[in-house]
This record gives C-alpha cells, sequence and structure tokens, in this order.
C-alpha cells in the first residue's frame, strides 16, 4: 500500500523558518511532488513542486523565501520555508505523482503558524 507520510511545520514567529518534508513508501516511481496550501473557505494552491528530473515551480508570494528539494532514491521531499509571514499561515498538504499513470496520493495536512 502506497502512503505519503508528512512532518514538520508547527508555529513561528515571523521571519522564521519552518521545513517540511514528505516521504512516500512502498515500490513507486514519482514524478512531481511538492505542496499544496489551504486555509479554511479557500482554495487549494499549489506552493511549490519538483519534478523528478529537478525542475522546480514556485507560487509568486514565496519565491525567493520557500526551496523545495527532494531524493529520488528515497521517494522524499523538502521544502525550505524562510523568511515566514502571516499570510503563510496555512495547512500544507503534500502530494506525490506517481507511474504509471501519475496517480495522485496525498499525504496528511500540516500545520504552519506564523504569528507577527
Amino acid at each position: 500500500q502506497v502512503q505519503l507520510v508528512a512532518s514538520g511545520g508547527g508555529s513561528v514567529q515571523a521571519g522564521g523558518s519552518v521545513k517540511l518534508s514528505c516521504k512516500a513508501s512502498g515500490d513507486i516511481l514519482i514524478e512531481s511532488m511538492g505542496w499544496y496550501r489551504q486555509a479554511p473557505g479557500n482554495e487549494r494552491d499549489l506552493v511549490a513542486s519538483i519534478s523528478r528530473t529537478g525542475v522546480t515551480s514556485y507560487l509568486d508570494s514565496v519565491k525567493g523565501r520557500f526551496t523545495i528539494s527532494r531524493e529520488n532514491s528515497e521517494n522524499t521531499a523538502t521544502l525550505h520555508m524562510n523568511s515566514l509571514k502571516p499570510d503563510d499561515s496555512d495547512a500544507y498538504y503534500c502530494y506525490a505523482e506517481i507511474y504509471p499513470y501519475l496517480r495522485t496520493i496525498w499525504g496528511q495536512g500540516t500545520q504552519v503558524t506564523v504569528s507577527s
């Protein structure tokens, strides 16, 4: 059974840093990994993604502050979140698109709270 386990997050002051991690279990091949975030009542926004070949994409508001990386051999991805702002406070959900049909699997939500 394929699972995606998220870790990290927490509460920080504005300007602080948080790291999120995501690890997939099972004998799988992953194309894209990344994180969405969603506040209650809002749509889910793609924060950052990274392809199997290392191509990254970021939400405009986090460019220059967040960095995503992955280790293909470990089926893990990491999101380093720096210079955090109160607007970054959300539940963050990691995802992975797995072969052969690029099915999307989700990890559990991880809360990040940034206080001013």
